[in-house]
This record gives structure tokens, sequence and C-alpha cells, in this order.
């Protein structure tokens, strides 16, 4: 091979090369640190870096600050549990068991790199916990000074990974966050727009198109979590961020909800309200979202000023028929949320320029038992790893106990990825084991300075880091990079000792592989349970608001259905999707028309459609609705109050469609 293309793959493959050299320099300056520092364990501090280290700086950052959260809260928990059992083994553990499933289930509960943290509160414990029992299973006594050691150690790794990272990497979170959310805005603009000349026949095909834009707005969410991690002040004022998710996901839902109408509407009359409705909307606006080109979104500013005044003019607007009016609504307020989708654009364009909503950012959560069921499977793992190490009295127990948790805890969150992770996790250990042996015995003996020790593990930390950026085998590589430093275990004077490394080995193995048992026996909720609990907690709300009991405020019940709309599993069906995203509008209208009803006096007939909404009986408010509408209609045009009889009867024409559509759903048929 000739040196110009042997330059060239070496091009070509310079991003995983370059994250494998600053893992490895992130490892050799945190045991560099603690070795100058005769820190007892410095391998816990080489692991830290190893586990921080990540390919961009802020994932790596907001990784770090999860970590030393999640270490500070797991060393205060163990050593109060050993306060409270000072020489009782059994409570003890239980109570290391219960702690992991808590950590676990708060895990399971948060996003991101908050997540991480939590998990790390019961990976921190564990770790502890081993360097406690020792290997007979007795508390020392010395917890307190334990719990000093690993933070510092920990603490060493985490400052260290961050200094490479931060050293090496100026960032392109922020830059990758603009490209994806411009371009997913975009093609939501372009598809909202369409709706409104497209064939009725060609309505119903835009669904899987939506769905498909649906899950990139949701993996959004991992790159914002990196871009807060990049800059201050988007930490700040993330919350705008939330606001510009939720809008998203509400123009899908309102871009479905004016594919239904049109579907159903017959040609002539639908494509006269269609070009009446268009008819108030910029035609600069619409040219710049034809085609879904991102870079239309490059005038964010002005395109944020056309959508709020084409909202405003449609808001105003007097239409001839409920159909007509029923667009109209619908338009205004996509175009409302599509300025607020905007203004997260310009947020990351200019952070201090763009707008602040008062609402706070705010903890979702779909669905409580996943996370219950993940809480279990590590407290059951933890537990009987435990007991089985009491029963045996294996020396080596505590170091078992020790990676079960590890792996249970870290990997239970991933959901439907658990157990294939789990089982990678468990062949990147036994790889791990050969090669730290390999290290340990045949070439570490040969280097007498740091410097030659350096050399010789990067041989494994370089190759080992540039595969974890690869798609193929992942997981094996991320546990082989993770628990290289552990099984190495360098110190200060290396002892090379083969019975107990392969003690150690071995119980590193079972660990990890009884975490990846856990995952079998107590496997995660299928997809389909999952989606039909979903679907039922979003009915169960969508009643309780349908009899005025819980929500009243429009944005929060987008944003807390919404969250359920993203954790659908992939495997449901369009149809479920559908009904989620029929729900959030048909909430909201709910929750609009009650004013309006009280302001034109039928309060009591609204309630009474309402009423029958709330208790499943879906064609009795459809007729109640038809009633309502006839009384409406025979009204005078001319009469006051003309302007809000007829935005009355686009909301309950509205509801009648959604009824209409779904309504198997909202009359409790979930388990479809």
């Amino acid at each position: 091979m000739s040196m110009q293309r042997f330059g060239a793959l070496l091009w070509a493959g310079r991003a995983p090369l370059v994250f494998g050299l600053r893992l490895w320099a992130s490892v050799c300056l945190a045991l560099y640190i603690s070795f100058w520092l005769e820190l007892d364990n410095a391998y816990w501090a080489g692991t830290a870096a190893a586990i921080v280290c990540v390919p961009t700086v802020g994932a790596s950052l907001r990784k770090a600050s999860g970590y030393l959260a999640g270490t500070i809260a797991g060393a205060v928990f163990i050593v109060a549990l050993s306060a409270v059992f000072p020489q009782q083994r059994a409570p003890f553990l239980l109570g290391l068991a219960l702690w992991g499933g808590v950590s676990t289930l708060i895990a399971t509960v948060l996003h991101n790199y908050a997540a991480y943290g939590a998990a790390l509160a019961g990976v921190t414990a564990a770790v502890i916990a081993r360097g406690e029992l020792g290997d007979v299973g007795g508390t020392n006594g010395q917890v307190f000074m334990i719990a000093i050691d690993r933070a510092s150690e920990i603490s060493i790794g985490i400052f260290s990974a961050g200094i490479v990272l931060a050293g090496t990497d100026f960032g392109s979170a922020r830059r990758r966050l603009r490209a994806q959310f411009a371009a997913v805005l975009a093609q939501t603009g372009a598809g909202f727009f369409r709706a409104f000349t497209l064939p009725p026949a060609m309505q119903e095909g835009t669904f899987e198109v939506r769905r498909g834009l649906l899950r990139r707005v949701s993996e959004l969410e991992s790159v914002i979590d990196e871009a807060i991690g990049e800059s201050s002040v988007i930490r700040y004022r993330s919350g705008i961020f939330q606001d510009a998710l939720d809008a998203m996901f509400t123009i899908l839902a309102e871009w479905g909800a004016i594919a239904n109408h049109l579907g159903q509407t017959p040609s002539d009359e639908g494509q006269k309200d269609a070009a009446a409705i268009l008819g108030c909307i910029p035609a600069e606006l619409q040219s710049a979202f034809e085609g879904g080109n991102s870079a239309c979104i490059a005038r964010t500013s002005q395109l944020h000023a056309l959508s709020a005044r084409a909202s405003e003019a449609l808001a105003a607007l007097t239409a001839s028929t409920p159909s007509q009016q029923l667009l109209a609504d619908r338009a205004a307020r996509t175009l409302g949320y599509l300025s607020h989708a905007l203004n997260g654009v310009a947020f990351l364009n200019d952070p201090m320029g763009a707008l602040q909503w008062s609402h706070p950012k705010q903890l979702r959560v779909p669905d409580l038992l996943p996370a219950l069921v993940n809480g279990l499977r590590v407290f059951v793992t933890i537990a009987a790893v435990s007991l089985f190490w009491i029963v045996t009295a294996w020396p080596d127990g505590a170091q078992a106990i020790m990676f079960a948790a590890i792996g249970v805890i870290l990997l239970s969150p991933r959901g439907d990825l658990a157990p294939a992770a789990a089982v990678s996790f468990f062949h990147g250990t036994i790889l791990t084991c050969v090669l730290a042996g390999i290290m340990k015995f045949a070439l570490l003996p040969k280097f007498e300075t740091f410097e030659g020790f350096c050399i010789a593990i990067g041989f494994v930390l370089v190759p080992l880091g540039a595969m974890q950026t690869q798609p193929w085998k992942t997981g094996i590589f991320l546990a082989a990079g993770y628990f290289f430093i552990i099984i190495l275990a360098p110190a200060n004077e290396m002892t090379y000792d083969t019975i107990q490394f392969y003690n150690s080995s071995l119980a590193t193995v079972a660990g990890l592989g009884a975490a990846a048992l856990g995952m079998v026996l107590l496997p995660q909720l299928p997809p389909a349970l999952r989606t039909r609990r979903l679907l039922a907690l979003t009915l169960r709300d969508f009643r309780r608001l349908a009899a005025d009991r819980g929500i009243s405020y429009v944005d929060d019940w987008i944003g807390r259905v919404s969250g359920r709309l993203v954790a659908v599993p992939n495997q449901a069906k369009l149809v479920q999707f559908a009904r989620l995203g029929n729900a959030i509008l048909a909430g909201a209208q709910i929750i609009r028309l009650r004013p309006l009803g009280a302001t034109l006096g039928h309060d009591a007939r609204l309630n009474a459609i309402f009423d029958a909404i709330a208790h499943g009986q879906s064609q009795a408010a459809i007729e109640l609705i038809e009633r309502l509408d006839w009384s409406l209609a025979e009204v005078e045009a001319s009469s006051a109050g003309a302007d809000a009889r007829i935005k009355l009867r686009a909301g309950i024409l509205f509801l009648s469609e959604a009824l209409s559509r779904h309504g198997a759903y909202f009359d409790g048929q979930v388990l479809e």
C-alpha cells in the first residue's frame, strides 16, 4: 500500500481515530493525577474518565455533570445506610438493592443525562459497597473514608475527561441542532401548507410522513441536551426548546386534523375553503416553506413575523360556513405554533434575541409502569446475587454484586434496546478480560515508567475508542472501554497475581451475566402493552378533562399528551399514533369551547355534550352536537354574536369529526 493511499485512509477515518486518542489521553491524565496523589485505587479515576468521554464535548460535559451529581448522591446514601446497619450484612445488601431499584426508576422517568446521573447514584453506591464489604462481606467501619476516596477518584476522572474534551473539541452540537431543527421544521411547514392543495383522496397518505417527522422531532431532545452542555446561556433559557418541540408536535397534529377534514369534505367545497384560507396567508411565507428546504429557515425573524401576522388575520376572519371557519381556526393556531417553533431556531442563532415565555420546563412521565418494572428488575437482580454470595461464601461475591448492579442499572432504562445491550456488554466484558490479561501479564512487566505504561494501554484504548463511534457492535466496545481499566487495575506498585486476576475477572463476567439474565427473566414491557397503556392513560385524562376535572390549560394538555406521543413504540400501528394526535386537538378544543359556550349562553348544552364524551358515549355526543348546530344555524346571521356562533359551530364540528373518526377509541376500545 502506498503512503498516499494510507494517508487517504487515515483522513477518511480521522473522526473515530481522534476520539480514540481523546479517550486514551483522558484515561492517562486521570491515572497520572491519581498516581501523583497516591490514591489507593487510581483505576476508578481512569474508569470514570473512560465513561465520561464521548464523541462530542457537549454530551461529555452533560454526562460529567450527571456523573458527578450521581456520585455524590450515591456516596451520601451508602454512608447513611452503613450507619443504620453497621454490622448487619443482609439488611445492608437489601437496602443497597432497594436503592439501586429506586435509582433506576428515577433514571427511567428522567431523560438524557439527567437520567444518567440518577443511574450513577445507584452504581456509585454499589462501587463503594464493594470496597466496604471486601471479600468476607462484613461492613468494616471505613465507609466514610472509602466514600471520600471513590468520590475523589471519580471526580478526578470526570475533571480529566472534561479538560481533554474541552481542549480538543470546540463544540458542534449547537450547529448540528440548528441544522436538524431547521430541516424538520421546514418539512413540517411544507407538509402543512401542502395539505390545503392535495386532493381529498391523497390526504390519508400523508400520515406515514407525519409519523416519520414525529420521530425526528423527538430525536432532537438528545442533541438539545448536548447543546445545553456547551452553552450556559442555552442552559439558562432551555425552556424555549420545550415550547418549540411542543409547538412542532401540535403542528403535526393540526396538519392531520386539516387533512382529515378536507378528506371528508366534498372536493369542490373543500378546494374553495382551502383557497380562502391560503389567500389569508402571505405568499412569501408559503413559498419559503415550499419544497421543505431548510435554507428558508435562515430568515427566522422575518418568517416569525409573517407567521404571527397570518395567524392574527385568520383568527379575525369571518368565514361563511362552519367548515371554512374550522379550517381558519386550525390554520390560525398552526401558524401561531409555527412562530413558536421558529423561535426555537432563532434562539440557536441568537440566544439573547429569542422570545422567552413564562411557563417553566416540566417533567413529563408518560407511564410510570415501565419505570416500576425496571426498578423491580434491578432490585431482584442485586438481591439474588447478594443471596448467592451469602449462601456460597464466594470470596469475590462483592465484585459480582458490583458488576451486576452496574450492568442492570445502566442498561435497564434503555427500553427495548436493553436486552441486546446487556448481551453486548456481557460479550464486551469477556473481550475486556482477555485484553486486560494480555496487557497485564505479557506487556506491562516490560515497562517500568508511566510513559511506557501509557503507550502500552494506548494500543488497546485508541482502537476501542475508535470502534465506539461505529454502528457495528457498539455495545461490545463500549463495555470494553468502560471496564478495561477496572480489570487491569493499574497501581503505583503493580502486582501480577494471576489467581487474583482470574477470580476478579470471573466475578466481573458473572456479575454482568447476572445482569443479562435479569433482563431475560424480567423483560421490558412488550411494545403492544406499552402502547395500549399510553392510549388508556390518555383516554382517562381526556375524559377527566371533558368532565371539567384536572387540566384546564391548553398548553398543559398539549404537553402531557405530546410526552405520551413521543413514548409510543415504533411498532405501534398508524391508527394508534392517529388516536393520540387526535386526542391532543380534541382535548384542546374542549378547553377552548367552554368560555365560548358560556359567552353565548350555551354552556348547559355544551356541558351535556362533554358529559356524554366523559362517559364514553360518542354517538350520543355527536347527536347532541347536531342538535346544537341546528339551533345555532337557525339564528339570523345578521344578529348579534354571529362571529362567536360560527366559531362555536366550527369547534363542535371539529369535535364531531374527531368522535366520528375515532369513536371506538373515545368509547374505551383501546385494545385494538
